[in-house]
C-alpha cells in the first residue's frame, strides 16, 4: 500500500487528505500543528502527525516514511517546502501559489531523481494541463485565455465575496503584477486592472481582471497571445482598487500613535472575519478555458468551461473541492507511476505524456468535478 503524507490541514489540506483516505489503497497521514485539527482528523481515521511545517527540517523529517508527498501550504512556505520534500528525495504534488519560480529546483530533483508537479490546483493547475494539451493540438495556437473564480452564491454588501483559500494569497491577487504573453513576449500589467464583464450559463455577468495566474505557462508555452483573469462579481475590482491605493495592503511598517504597524496586518484581521464563510454556506467556483488555432487546416476555438458547487452532503466548499481534486487526481496518477520523470514540472509539461490529460480528467470526475469540452470553428 503507497503512503501518502498530505502537509496543512487548512481549507484544501484538509479535503486532500479526506478524499485520499476514501480511496482505500492509500495510507494516509495528515501533518499540521494545529491540535484542533489533527484531533478532527484522527476522529476520520485518518493518522495523523503534529510538526510545525514551517521548518523545513521537521518537513524532511515527517516525510520520512512516505511514498508521495501532497503540499497544501500558504504560499510563503511553498519554495522551502519544495526544496525539503527534495532533499527528502520524496515525490511530490504541490498546490502552493508561491511567489517564486519552482522550476530553480529542476536540476536539485533531477539530481536527487526526485518527480515533483507544482501548481497543481485549479488554476493554476487543471488550467496548465488544458492549455499545455490545446497548445500540442492546435498547429498553431496563437491565442490562450484563462477565466477563474471562486464565489459565494449569496451576495452581501459591501464584498460581495468569501475566501475560499488562504486570507495571504487572496490579498496576493490584488497586489502581485500580472504577467500576460502579448505578440511573443512577456508583458507586465498592475493587478485588478483590465476589468471586462462576461457573462456564464447558470451565473449571469461576472467582472474578470488580470492576475498572475498564468506563471509558467508565460515561459514553457509558445503562444504568442495568452492571458489570466480571475472572476469576481461586479463592483468588487473598484472596491479593491480603493483599498489597495489607500495603503491597507501594504506590507510596508508606518507608526500611528507612536506604534509600528503593518497595514497589511490591519486589514487582514478586520477584513477576514467578514470573508469567512459561515458553516454550510454555499460557494461556487467557475472557470473558462479557450485556445485559439488551426486543427487540420480549419481555424478553431477549443473551450472548456466549468461550473461546480459547494457539496451540501459533505459540507465542503467548491472552492476547497476543485483545488483538492485536482492535486488528489494527480497524486493517484503519481502513485501508480504514470508520471515519474525526475524533475520540476508544472502541469502543462505533462499534456504530453500519452494517456495523462483523459486519466486526469477521469480520476477529476470520478471526485464529482467535470468540465464540458467544445470545438467551435472562427473565421479566418
Amino acid at each position: 500500500m503507497k503512503r501518502v503524507t498530505v502537509l496543512g490541514g487548512g481549507m484544501v489540506g484538509w479535503t486532500c487528505a479526506m478524499d485520499l483516505a476514501r480511496i482505500g489503497a492509500l495510507e494516509v497521514t495528515l501533518v499540521d500543528s494545529r491540535q484542533a485539527v489533527l484531533e478532527r482528523a484522527q476522529a476520520r481515521g485518518v493518522a495523523t502527525l503534529c510538526a510545525d511545517l514551517s521548518s523545513p527540517a521537521a518537513t524532511t523529517q515527517v516525510v520520512a516514511d512516505a511514498d508521495v508527498v501532497l503540499g497544501a501550504l500558504p504560499s510563503a512556505l511553498g519554495l522551502q517546502t519544495l526544496r525539503a520534500v527534495i532533499d527528502a528525495g520524496k515525490t511530490y504534488c504541490d498546490i502552493s501559489f508561491m511567489p517564486e519560480d519552482a522550476r530553480q529546483l529542476h536540476e536539485l530533483a533531477r539530481e536527487r531523481g526526485v518527480c515533483a508537479v507544482t501548481d497543481c490546483g485549479v488554476a493554476p493547475g487543471v488550467s496548465n494541463l488544458l492549455a499545455g494539451h490545446a497548445a500540442l493540438q492546435l498547429d498553431p495556437c496563437d491565442n490562450l485565455e484563462i477565466y477563474v473564480g471562486g464565489l459565494p452564491v449569496a451576495r452581501h454588501w459591501p464584498f460581495e465575496y468569501k475566501a475560499g483559500f488562504a486570507p495571504g494569497d487572496v490579498i496576493e491577487e490584488y497586489t502581485r503584477p500580472a504577467r500576460l504573453v502579448e505578440h511573443g513576449a512577456i508583458v507586465v500589467r498592475p493587478a485588478l486592472s483590465e476589468p471586462e464583464l462576461i457573462e456564464f450559463p447558470g451565473v449571469g455577468t461576472l467582472e474578470a481582471f488580470n492576475t498572475d495566474g498564468l506563471r509558467s505557462l508565460a515561459y514553457t508555452l509558445k503562444v504568442p497571445a495568452m492571458k489570466e483573469k480571475t472572476l469576481r462579481y461586479p463592483g468588487h475590482i473598484e472596491l479593491m482598487r480603493v483599498l489597495r491605493e489607500l495603503g491597507l495592503f501594504s506590507r510596508t511598517p508606518i507608526e500611528v500613535s507612536g506604534q509600528r504597524v503593518v497595514p497589511l496586518e490591519v486589514t487582514s484581521a478586520l477584513l477576514f472575519p467578514k470573508w469567512t464563510f459561515a458553516p454550510g454556506e454555499a460557494d461556487f467556483t467557475v472557470m473558462r478555458v479557450l485556445a485559439d488555432g488551426l486543427q487540420h487546416g480549419r481555424r478553431v476555438r477549443m473551450t472548456w468551461d466549468l461550473l461546480d458547487r459547494h457539496d451540501a452532503r459533505e459540507d465542503v466548499r467548491s472552492m476547497s473541492r476543485t483545488t483538492a481534486y485536482a492535486a488528489t487526481s494527480m497524486v493517484a496518477l503519481l502513485a501508480r507511476g504514470a508520471w515519474s520523470q525526475p524533475g520540476v514540472w508544472t502541469p502543462e509539461l505533462l499534456a504530453g505524456q500519452p494517456g495523462l490529460v483523459d486519466d486526469f480528467l477521469t480520476e477529476y470526475a470520478r471526485r464529482g468535478v467535470t468540465l464540458t469540452a467544445r470545438v467551435e470553428p472562427l473565421p479566418g
